[in-house]
Order: C-alpha cells, then sequence, then structure tokens
C-alpha cells in the first residue's frame, strides 16, 4: 500500500493539563498533529516524525531545577518554526540563551490577564494574534518568568507579570507567549493557531474523508484475508468502528454486541435491530446478563467492579472468536485521549483515576491482535467519520455510555431490583430532556441510583426507598466538563415524574459538579 504523508505538526508535552486542547485547536484547523512526551522525543523521533513545524507545550517544572525537562537540541537546528507556550517558552529562552527568573508575588500570574502590544512592528500582532492594537484578554498560569530574551528575539507583547509575554524570531520563525492560547479563556487564541499553521505552511490535508480512505486502506493490509471481531456497544465509537470495518472487509467482520444486563431500558432491542435492518453485518447478539451479574454479586468497589467486567468483556470475545474460523483480530474504538492518557509526561505510569474496560493491554493469552481504527480521532472527529460514513444521526448524536454500563451508575452492590429502578428513572429522565429539546445542548445525561434509602411519605403512608441522582454535562471531548445549568422548573417536573412512575424512588438530586474536581460517570 501507497502510504499517504501528511503535513504534520509535533506538538512536544512538558506535562501541561491542557495539551490535548492544543492538539484539538489544530484539528479543528484541519491540521494533523502528535502529541508525544519530551523525553521520548528523541532525533531518530524527529527525523521519522520529519515535522512541519513543532509546538513546545506547557508544563509544572522550573527550567532552573537541575534536571527539568528539555526538548532535543535538534529539534532547534530542524528550520521549521517552533511556538512556545508558558514553560514551552520558557525553555526556548533558557536553551537559546536568554534568561528565565524564579517567580515572586509580583510576576506570577494566574487567570485572566491583559497583554498589550509594544511599539516593535505593531503589524506583526495586528492579524496575526491582537485583534486590533488593543490589549487582548489571555489566560496565564505561571509562577517562573522570562527575564531577558534570547538573542534575535524581540518583544512583541507585555501583560503586568510577563514582560515578554510574546516574543519571537522572525528570521528563524521561532515564536513564545507566556500564556495559553489554547484555553477558552484566551478569546483569539484560535487566530494565534491559525495564523501559525498558516506561516508553517499547512494546507489543512487532515479530513475524515481522507482519513476514511486511508483507515479503509490500512485495515485491508493489516487484516487480510483473516476474520475480524468487533464489540459492538451501539455507542457512537463502537458503531463508527464496524462501520467502517464493514466497508474494509465486509464478510470478513463478525460484531458481537454483548448484553450484560447493565444497559439502559430496550437498549439490546435497539441496537440489534438498528444493525440488522440497515446493515448486511453478521452480528451475534450475545446475552451474558447472567454471567456479569452473577460475578458481580455482592460487589460494591467501583475497580473492583470494573476490573470483573473487564475480565469477562475479554472472556466473552474469546468464547466468540474462537468459533468464528480464522479470527485473529479484535476491533476496538479506542480514541486519541485514551493513547495520550497512558502515558503521563514524566514517562511513568499516569495515576489512574478509573480503568477503562477496553483499556489497558489484552491479556497474551487472548490470541487475537487489536484493530483500532479510531484511535487517531478525538471524539467529535469519529462524529463527523460517522457522518462520512453515513450512520444515522440519531446513533451519531448519542450521548456517551460507558463499557461498563450501568454498573458505574450504581454506586454500591448491584442488584437486579436497584438495576430494574434504575433503567425506568433513567428512561424517563432522558425522555424529559428530549421534550425540551435539550438533548443535542448536553454532552452526556443520565441517572445513578444512590446507595443509600431515604424516608419519604407518599399516600399519607411512609417510604423508605432510593434517592437518585440525575446528571448533565456539556462538554467538547470529554476531558473537562461542566454541569448543565436546568431550570428548577425542569428539574422540579423530572423529579416528580420520576417519584411518580417510577416504584423505588422516593428522593431526587441534581449533580452540579464540574470536571475536574468530578469525573462525568460517579464510578
Amino acid at each position: 500500500m501507497t502510504q499517504v504523508i501528511h503535513d504534520r505538526l509535533l506538538i512536544i508535552d512538558f506535562g501541561s493539563q491542557v495539551t490535548q486542547l492544543i492538539a484539538r485547536r489544530l484539528r479543528e484547523l484541519n491540521v494533523f498533529c502528535e502529541i508525544h512526551p519530551y523525553q521520548n522525543v528523541t532525533e531518530a523521533l524527529l527525523k521519522e516524525i520529519a515535522p512541519k513545524a513543532i509546538i513546545f507545550s506547557g508544563g509544572p517544572d522550573s527550567v532552573m531545577r537541575e534536571g527539568s525537562p528539555r526538548p532535543p537540541k535538534a529539534a532547534y537546528d530542524l528550520g521549521v518554526p517552533i511556538l512556545g507556550i508558558c514553560y514551552g517558552q520558557q525553555v526556548m529562552m533558557h536553551d537559546l540563551g536568554g534568561r528565565v527568573e524564579a517567580g515572586e508575588h509580583a510576576t506570577a500570574e494566574f487567570g485572566r490577564a491583559y497583554v498589550t502590544p509594544t511599539e516593535t512592528r505593531p503589524e506583526f500582532l495586528n492579524g496575526w494574534f491582537m485583534d486590533g492594537m488593543g490589549r487582548e484578554q489571555v489566560w496565564m498560569s505561571h509562577g517562573d518568568h522570562v527575564a531577558e530574551i534570547a538573542p534575535g528575539f524581540e518583544v512583541f507583547g507585555t501583560s503586568p507579570g510577563a514582560p515578554f509575554a510574546i516574543t519571537a524570531d522572525l528570521e528563524r520563525h521561532f515564536y513564545a507567549v507566556q500564556f495559553h492560547p489554547e484555553v477558552h479563556h484566551t478569546p483569539n487564541g484560535a487566530t494565534l493557531y491559525e495564523n501559525f499553521v498558516r506561516l508553517a505552511g499547512f494546507t489543512g490535508d487532515w479530513t475524515m474523508g481522507a482519513y476514511r480512505e486511508e483507515m479503509i486502506a490500512k485495515i485491508r493490509e493489516q487484516v487480510g484475508d483473516s476474520h475480524v471481531i468487533c464489540g459492538l456497544s451501539g455507542g457512537v465509537d463502537s458503531s463508527v468502528t464496524a462501520i467502517l470495518l464493514h466497508e474494509a472487509i465486509g464478510e470478513q467482520l463478525t460484531c458481537v454486541f454483548v448484553d450484560h444486563g447493565l444497559l439502559r431500558l430496550n437498549e439490546a432491542e435497539q441496537v440489534v435491530k438498528m444493525f440488522r435492518d440497515n446493515y448486511n453485518i453478521k452480528l451475534i447478539h450475545a446475552d451474558e446478563s447472567d454471567l456479569f451479574l452473577g460475578e458481580l454479586e455482592g460487589v460494591s468497589d467501583p475497580e473492583t467492579k470494573r476490573k470483573i467486567i473487564g475480565k469477562l468483556f475479554i472472556d466473552v470475545f474469546q468464547k466468540y472468536a474462537n468459533e468464528i474460523k480464522d479470527a485473529k483480530f479484535l476491533a476496538q474504538g479506542t480514541l486519541y485521549p485514551d493513547v495520550i492518557e497512558s502515558v503521563s509526561f514524566s514517562g511513568g505510569p499516569s495515576v489512574t483515576i478509573k480503568s477503562h474496560h477496553n483499556v489497558g493491554g489484552l491479556p497474551e493469552k487472548m490470541g487475537l491482535k487489536l484493530v483500532e481504527p479510531l484511535r487517531e480521532l478525538f471524539k467529535d472527529e469519529v462524529r463527523a467519520l460517522g457522518h462520512e460514513l453515513g450512520l444515522p444521526a440519531s446513533f451519531i448524536g448519542r450521548h456517551p455510555f460507558p463499557g461498563p454500563g450501568l454498573a458505574i451508575r450504581c454506586p454500591g452492590e448491584i442488584t437486579r431490583e436497584k438495576l430494574a429502578i434504575l433503567q425506568k428513572a433513567d428512561a424517563v429522565y432522558i425522555d424529559q430532556i428530549r421534550k425540551h429539546g435539550l438533548y443535542d445542548e448536553i454532552w452526556q445525561a443520565f441517572a445513578a441510583i444512590l446507595p443509600m434509602r431515604t424516608v419519604g411519605v407518599m399516600g399519607d403512608g411512609r417510604t423508605y426507598d432510593f434517592a437518585l441522582a440525575l446528571r448533565a454535562v456539556t462538554s467538547v471531548d470529554g476531558m473537562t466538563a461542566d454541569y448543565y445549568p436546568f431550570t428548577h422548573d425542569f428539574l422540579g417536573e423530572t423529579s416528580t415524574r420520576i417519584i411518580n412512575e417510577v416504584k423505588g424512588i422516593n428522593r431526587v438530586f441534581y449533580d452540579c459538579t464540574s470536571k475536574p474536581p468530578g469525573t462525568i460517570e460517579l464510578e
């Protein structure tokens, strides 16, 4: 196969919490970019990637600390444009002959700040970043600051705590800013990235139409004449994976839909019907609810639940793979954030917030190789690819649903009684959201049954039933999220419906926690 080579932009990650936002901003400009931890970026990798431009991310360290993160010297010698952000600016100045000073109260900046252009070549900033010639709002998060710029650099913008907020060596096409243009609170940050990639000569050749054709060719080359098992959940990731694989290899694909008894109300029937009615794909409906619920009986620890479910998923896939001749591959809807998060910037394992049933490596004994056609994509790109593939809008726009299903929306011990109550309550909640025309405004919404009973009164009688938590968030990619601001009228109406229509619930709460500090799911 003749491999299509995209113009590539390399993001060297020094540990910023928002490095992924840089990649998202670039992908929105149809620029293909890759994030690599700084210690993995060697001269060999630079040669392999052959980036057309480089971005140095922010980070929590200090360039004055011995052993602090650095890019390879070869990065500066490639002759390509480089943009340094926050710590990336400081490391660039330090490496190229400037000076960085430790943060003091007067120079540290956290949060909203304003950059004012200098009189040095004002035409450079006007149109490249600044909107007009006034001051520009930015988002700062730095203690240390550049005290002396490197030879060849000029100052184009200052802020109260950063005398060198915007600097550039125009001859070498090195640019450096102390603020974070990738975050929402730098309103004109997208303009900076747009002009940086234009200056670097990117043509915007990263499109879902091109990705579709390239990935089909790659799948055919990887799989050959073998058969592929695809784990189908009915969510957008697995659905897009399945349709893409079917385009590539047709009858060599068998989808396995595992009904683990932890699905939403009537979900199994809906997913099976959609695929059997709309696509000529071999589909096994594996009703393994007794197996999963049996193994989860009496288990309350969330990590133990996830590990049990993950192991059982693998066992079930292996079981059906053994029944299919020449099945040598397992397809998964792994996304780019999953890949990035598996390696921390320091090279060690990232802190495990919670395990994913399809992340963390399959046992070697499973005997199946992985096909992961979405591993270079963010969530919104998967949806765009779904449109390219003709997937029904009702499935493309579905809210994300976790692999462990309702198990992680049922804190504490899981019982069939609690699951039945939760399924009904969740169905009423989603129905309310749709009736009010809010479904597409919300990234993800669900109900969770809490591990507590509360006293209530119904028809002059005492009740002692479960409490229910409602959750709804807005997000772009699920990495950060904020709660959806329902009106009190909506919440009151929804609570009344749930309590009236679902036996076993007598109290309803609304979760207004953002991510961070919370996670989207309760477990």
